[in-house]
């Protein structure tokens, strides 16, 4: 109850807030919008340039438009395929290019794949050059002018700009599409529209897009107050599919397993190899059911000669991908071409999906969630759905974050459902039991929010300085629980992102101010112990190897440990480390003999970096991708004025052994407290210390620093579980 309390003191002062800034706010008088800059340098291509007549948005465009153009928030609730991500933002530009009004449109997408695709594609279909009128800003990459008027950009990348300028005035129109996918980043992202479009922002349009979501939920939240009551925002359904869907279960596919599959346990979200076979023995059975719906197939030899669809099959992870690949790749004589999608593969290979297959055979796509939402393949008729998903999950005690097999939720299967029948009618086969996905797949995911560490979140919060944490959270679409916001805070003064008061009676549990350190840390796309690690790496004239370590330990571990060949994998990430057994000096080590021999020009052909990467047992795309992020994290400090200094002294001979010292004390500043050091037991003196207590139900805390008093609660209510 008190937690409710919290939520509803804050959204009744919010309200208040509102009210008292509807007739002050400068920009409140009807009309009164800045003076429009012209747009007579653009022409408007025809419609005729749609050359999708038949997508659902397209019927209802003139009314979508008036919506838009009418209400201050507008929800569009689509089928998949409907083209809400494609057409409506284009319809908005047209519209505006038409009456030479000014506008600014931004859409955001979940993943980095989808912005760029999109804004290529939208590219290319209005023979438009990438980066004009239409554009798209992923991470570091930006493929915009002053000239563009259209641009794609992932949830991230338009909070980051948001909170930097704590206003929404560069943009006319704000699409926010996929509000079901409820990350952290877009719960937050909602959080900070509402709130703007409630103080300094009321003439921006905002559209919330999906094809999945509970659309009153987010009316209610999206609410403005009129005479005393509350007006939820508009409703508009897209209706009509493209095509009907058929959906399997595992009860389905008994001519196909034979076998009694053993029925699923929900504590176990596994694949096991029978799964997988089922999968294999249904991409074989195609033929025949595109045989069956296609009246005018021949036979010509062995062979069929169609239009063999497309089948995309949703799997968890880049493991399961890599075992999948392999059982179908040795499928010869089936004519397959099989392609991986995953937030890894390099740029070319994503550009292969879109391709059409070769006359005579079939793609298959397997993929993780990111085709789920924002990516349209072409061609697809067939679903294969494994209906499991990698879950970020975060331990309470110890504050670790992972990724974790589980069941995706029924929304999540829903979106992917909706991947088939673009083209014709389309197959979906989930591969559960009937009664299981009744009884044990979930609803809907549960808010990221709710389980994830809030550090990141609390640090935007600071800057956006709109109130302590705990009054602006409590105006999400999902409050995090008061605990959560304590722990987190108390761990933010720890790292020293916060400040502390140094009084007991003075420190204020939910609140802090925000410390150079934190500054800092809110610009890092990495950890708070990983910012921490750069900035102390500055200190201590070490920020290049930090700047590594950082970059290598958030994204996957670029060692290759090679099936049957862990031992040989394991020897050599030994000699990289010398005698210091760290795997963080193991990875500076590697990084830095590659980016040597990178200068040398030894690796100038794909073929040579390769060998090398195989000699060294040293995944190249994955250290790759680790010097992106090394070079993303350099520009990021610069404007703290951190750079990386010159080369070692020639002279000294013992700089190494001085460095890496200097690094072990780094280390254990930026991971404090997740360490430990063992220590040899003195009877005597636990003895005397103990006082007479019974050793086994005491607990002595010594060298307790001087902001232990922060923790003396938490360790309270800890002991007292015991």
């Amino acid at each position: 109850s008190s937690e409710m309390e919290y939520i509803n003191k804050y959204r009744q002062l919010e309200a208040q807030e509102f009210d008292m800034c509807g007739s002050a706010h400068p920009n409140s008088r009807p009309g009164s919008r800045p003076p429009s800059a012209k747009l007579s340098n653009v022409t408007c291509i025809p419609e005729t340039a749609y050359k999708y007549p038949d997508l659902p948005i397209n019927r209802c465009k003139e009314e979508v438009i008036s919506l838009i153009e009418s209400n201050s928030v507008v929800i569009i609730h689509g089928a998949t395929g409907s083209g809400k991500s494609t057409q409506l933002p284009q319809y908005i530009l047209d519209h505006n290019i038409q009456r030479s009004t000014y506008c600014n449109i931004v859409v955001t997408q979940p993943r980095k794949i989808g912005a760029s695709s999109i804004a290529r594609w939208i590219s290319k279909e209005r023979s438009w050059t990438l980066g004009g009128l239409v554009g798209y800003q992923v991470g570091l990459e930006k493929i915009a002018t002053e000239d563009t008027k259209l641009i794609y950009m992932t949830t991230g990348v338009l909070l980051q700009k948001i909170v930097s300028a704590k206003s929404l005035m560069e943009f006319t129109h704000v699409f926010i599409d996929e509000v079901h996918e409820r990350t952290e980043e877009m719960d937050f992202l909602l959080l900070v529209v509402r709130k703007l479009l409630r103080t300094n922002s009321r003439f921006v349009k905002v559209i919330l897009m999906s094809a999945t979501i509970n659309c009153k939920e987010f009316a209610d939240y999206f609410a403005v107050p009129v005479q005393n009551q509350m007006n939820p925002a508009h409703i508009f359904e897209v209706e009509g599919k493209p095509y009907s869907i058929e959906e399997y279960y595992l009860n389905d596919l008994v001519h196909i397993h034979h076998s009694k599959l053993s029925p699923h346990l929900l504590e176990e979200p596994v694949i096991t190899k029978d799964i997988y076979k089922v999968a294999i023995s249904l991409i074989q059975m195609f033929d025949d059911l595109d045989m069956k719906e296609s009246g005018n197939t021949t036979w010509s030899g062995a062979h069929i000669v169609a239009e063999r669809s497309s089948v995309l099959v949703f799997l968890p992870g880049l493991g399961e991908i890599n075992y999948m690949h392999e059982l179908l790749t040795n499928m010869v004589h089936k004519r397959l071409q099989v392609y991986p999608l995953h937030s890894s593969v390099t740029l070319e290979e994503q550009n292969n999906v879109f391709l059409s297959p070769v006359p005579g055979y079939r793609k298959i796509i397997l993929s993780t969630n990111i085709a789920e939402s924002s990516l349209t393949v072409p061609h697809v008729k067939y679903v294969i759905d494994f209906c499991l998903t990698r879950t970020l999950v975060c331990d309470e005690d110890t504050n670790y974050q992972s990724l974790r097999l589980s069941w995706a939720s029924k929304t999540s299967c829903d979106q992917r459902k909706g991947r088939a029948g673009r083209v014709s009618k389309g197959h979906c086969y989930r591969l559960v039991h009937k009664d299981f996905w009744d009884s044990s797949i979930p609803d809907h995911v549960i808010p990221e929010m709710l389980r994830c560490p809030l550090g990141s979140t609390i640090l935007k919060v600071k800057l956006l300085d709109m109130g302590e944490p705990r009054a602006l959270l409590a105006t999400a679409l999902s409050p995090p629980s008061l605990s959560d916001i304590e722990r987190t805070i108390l761990l933010l003064k720890e790292v020293g992102a916060l400040a502390v008061s140094g009084q007991r009676e003075d420190e204020n549990p939910h609140d802090g101010e925000l410390t150079f350190l934190g500054r800092v840390l809110a610009q890092l796309p990495v950890n708070q112990q990983l910012g921490k690690l750069i900035v102390l790496g500055h200190v201590f004239g070490c920020l290049d190897e930090c700047l590594i370590i950082a970059a290598a330990l958030s994204l996957k571990n670029f060692f290759a440990m090679p099936f049957r060949q862990h031992l040989d994998g394991y020897r050599n990430k030994v000699n990289f480390s010398g005698d210091s057994k760290s795997d963080c000096i193991a990875l500076v080590e590697a990084f830095k003999a590659w980016q040597a021999c990178r200068q040398r020009g030894e690796l100038r052909h794909p073929k040579d970096e390769l060998d090398w990467g195989r000699l060294n047992y040293i995944q190249i795309k994955r250290i790759r991708e680790v010097a992106e992020l090394y070079e993303e994290l350099k520009t990021r400090i610069s404007q703290f004025n951190m750079y990386v200094g010159s080369q070692r002294p020639a002279v000294d001979h013992e700089y190494i052994y001085k460095q890496r010292f200097i690094l072990q004390v780094v280390l254990a500043g930026a991971f404090y407290p997740n360490y430990f050091t063992f220590g040899q037991p003195d009877e005597e003196m636990a003895v005397r210390e103990l006082a007479g207590n019974d050793p086994k139900t005491t607990v002595v805390l010594k060298h307790i620093p001087p902001y232990g008093f922060l923790y003396y609660k938490q360790l309270q209510s800890l002991f007292r579980q015991c």
